[in-house]
């Protein structure tokens, strides 16, 4: 018994150590971008932790670091009523709405001849909510709603790392609501886009879109998946410590509790220095790390805004100055195209440079070729250009009347610019592609990445950083020269000591055993993921009939329709493709491979063969559920050897599963397969039908 005390006080205290030590390094990351351990550090303090608190459960407690992955998914947001009312401001728009504001505020105060106070700060571009702690400790965060009733997203905002699960200082109020907004940075938005473009998926439009789609995910695992940040810009209900008199001095005190708060604020005096303020910051906007659409003005003293009071819905101390619509004319000289990292061909309007936005504009985005026809520009046209919420600049709008009578049609050209591969856009689609996809310079970095991933041919270690200093480098061009690598160009890349050079070569060489579904989905065929890829390989059995088939063959596979096989079609049809995957077997980049199923016959005729005893193997046809731990290889490595086969591998027992096969430590799957009479396969047994096949 006293042993075990001994242990669990010191699980308590080495626990207590690990969340200070965490917590002040998360700190350090998003809150002062000052980070002081590397990202792998930070993982073995996070492991231990939670392997600590795996070990003894009952010293799990709600602040732990551990709790910010997410939670069970909700059906729906709560109701939340929040103790203050979270009220909106009034807009300012110019100087004569300044000068109102700052005359009502004097009046308000019988102050006519004496200039006030004024805080100032960014006004975020993001989502308002309030935080609630009690005894230091947070238990609820709510979305503003209609400034009554908002929505319980507490489960959301614990995955935001820049919130405080709980308040360090010893004077911790027994309650406080601290109200700000949730942002996504510039960088984190770009970042994520990148990945959305990575996976083909939908661009988000500006990171305040992405925040709130993030916010209010029912599934709090998909909010900690998106970068969002807080920023703390007052405080609602407080019991049991005194506030400060100001709101200048009520951010500090916020920000010694362990709150993000902004750094570009600052204290004013009268409508001059407001002016100054609005012009300071409009010059820096482009240049901060957020996304604001003006600034906020609020009487600093508590007891003058208490004085003033509040109209309808919105404080007379407080008011939002916006900045103006960034619009502006110039003359479109020209339309160029560029390529996208996916092989996405986007006109690039070149132009007469205008001052917009508080930066020069000379090149704007047109999206693709169906907008530039919907919007009737044509080259020498003058146009409007907008910097809409910071976000890349567009061209909004034409002016027809001051078309030149010689302006010139924008034709889409039928080679890539950076590699001359066709360019092809596919039916039902808007945006047009290079097809050469393993050659396209522009196309390089993400064609390496996608052919490294784990689902792919699974080189491990060969990441995002590695990959770009390989490319800028000149040293590796095709997945092909991957494997031409050798020590000596690996370790003149910068943080590449010769043991994680050779980690990474030992890597290379074990991607050389694949499979044809992940080699061919390695390949970055666009709409070719990873079950079509099974199905592909499945049915035609080995690489060159695949690469040969006409549309119509490639119609009879399961699931692929007309844009897959004219998709795939045009992939092969490239020399400069085919030359890659010459040079990736030509590296000894192998795969089993086995009698094509196009060969055998059609679709019917397999299955009247199979019928009639064609020996297609044991687990061909079979449904088959993986449990516990397998000692020979992973459970991503028997699935695919049994998908190989011809199997079925599904996720759950039922009465349609013929085998389970029960590895180390196998569960609740283990136990409904005894209940419901299926077949259990050990690991001796399973690696002996493996090799019977």
């Amino acid at each position: 018994m006293a042993a075990n005390a001994s242990a669990t006080a010191h699980a308590t205290e080495r626990i207590a150590q690990l969340k200070s030590e965490l917590e002040q390094h998360n700190r350090n990351y998003y809150v002062l971008d000052q980070p002081t351990i590397a990202d792998g550090e930070w993982d073995k303090l996070f492991h231990e932790l939670v392997a600590l608190e795996t070990q003894y459960p009952e010293l799990l407690t709600v602040d732990s670091p551990t709790q910010r992955v997410g939670g069970k998914p909700l059906d729906m947001f709560a109701e939340v009523t929040h103790r203050v009312p979270m009220l909106s401001l009034g807009n300012a728009f110019s100087d004569a709405d300044i000068d109102n504001f700052d005359r009502r505020c004097r009046e308000g105060l019988s102050l006519t001849d004496t200039m006030i106070e004024y805080a100032c700060e960014p006004k975020f571009d993001g989502l308002a909510i309030s935080l609630t702690y009690v005894d230091g400790v947070f238990v609820q965060g709510a979305t503003r709603g209609d400034g009554a009733v908002g929505e319980g997203v507490t489960e959301n905002l614990k995955t935001i790392k820049s919130i405080p699960l709980a308040i360090k200082d010893q004077h911790k109020p027994a309650l406080l609501e601290v109200r700000g907004e949730v942002i996504m940075l510039r960088k984190d938005f770009d970042k994520l886009n990148a990945r959305q473009a990575a996976r083909d998926e939908k661009l988000f439009v500006n990171p305040r879109n992405a925040a709130a789609g993030a916010l209010r995910q029912l599934d709090s695992k998909l909010t900690a998946a998106r970068p969002l940040t807080f920023f703390a810009y007052g405080i609602g209900a407080v019991e049991g410590v005194s506030v400060p008199t100001t709101h200048s001095a009520l951010m500090a005190w916020l920000e010694t509790l362990g709150f993000p708060v902004a750094r570009q604020r600052g204290v004013v005096k009268g409508v001059e220095g407001l002016r100054e303020f609005y012009q300071h910051i409009g010059e820096t906007r482009p240049r901060l790390p957020y996304v604001i659409d003006g600034v906020v003005y609020k009487v600093n003293r508590f007891d003058q805004q208490q004085t003033l009071g509040f109209v309808s819905r919105a404080p007379r101390f407080a008011i939002a100055h916006k900045f103006p619509a960034e619009e502006a004319t110039t003359v479109l000289l020209g339309i160029d195209v560029q390529v996208g990292r996916t092989g996405a061909i986007t006109p690039v309007a070149r132009l007469q440079p205008v001052f917009v936005g508080g930066t020069t504009v000379s090149n704007a985005t047109l999206h693709n070729e169906d907008e530039i026809r919907r919007k009737d520009l044509r080259i020498g046209d003058t146009v409007v250009v907008r910097r809409a919420g910071d976000v890349i600049p567009e061209v909004a709008a034409v002016i027809i009347e001051k078309r030149p009578a010689n302006a010139g049609t924008f034709v889409m050209p039928t080679r890539c610019p950076e590699c001359d591969s066709a360019i092809v856009k596919l039916e039902g689609e808007a945006i047009a592609r290079c097809t050469g996809g393993l050659i396209c310079p522009a196309q390089r970095k993400q064609a390496l990445l996608h052919y490294a991933e784990r689902r792919a041919v699974d080189i491990e270690g060969l990441g995002d950083k590695l990959v770009e200093q390989l490319v800028d480098a000149g040293v590796v061009h095709t997945p092909a020269d991957l494997y031409r690598l050798g020590l000596a160009a690996l370790s003149n890349l910068d943080r590449m000591a010769e043991k994680s050079a050779t980690n990474l070569l030992a890597a290379i060489e074990k991607s050389k055993h694949t499979t044809l579904a992940k080699f061919l989905f390695g390949l970055g065929i666009r709409h070719i993921g990873e079950t079509t890829a099974k199905d592909l390989a499945k049915y035609f059995g080995n690489l060159d009939a695949i690469m040969d088939a006409n549309v119509e063959q490639l119609l009879e596979v399961h699931d692929v329709g007309p844009v897959v096989a004219q998709s795939l079609r045009q992939f092969f049809d490239e020399p400069y493709n085919r030359e890659v995957v010459e040079q990736l077997r030509a590296c000894k980049v192998t795969w089993p491979e086995t009698e094509t199923q196009q060969g055998r016959g059609s679709q019917a005729e397999n299955a009247s063969n199979a019928a009639s005893g064609a020996d297609l193997g044991v687990f061909h046809g079979k449904t088959v559920v993986l449990t516990g731990t397998l000692g020979a290889m992973s459970r991503d490595e028997a699935k695919d050897k049994l998908e190989t086969l011809g199997a079925k591998v599904a996720g759950s027992v039922s009465k349609k599963t013929d085998y389970v096969v029960a590895g180390a430590e196998a569960g609740s799957k283990l136990d409904k397969a005894v209940e419901l009479g299926v077949a259990v396969l050990d690991e001796a047994q399973f690696l002996s039908m493996l090799s019977d096949k």
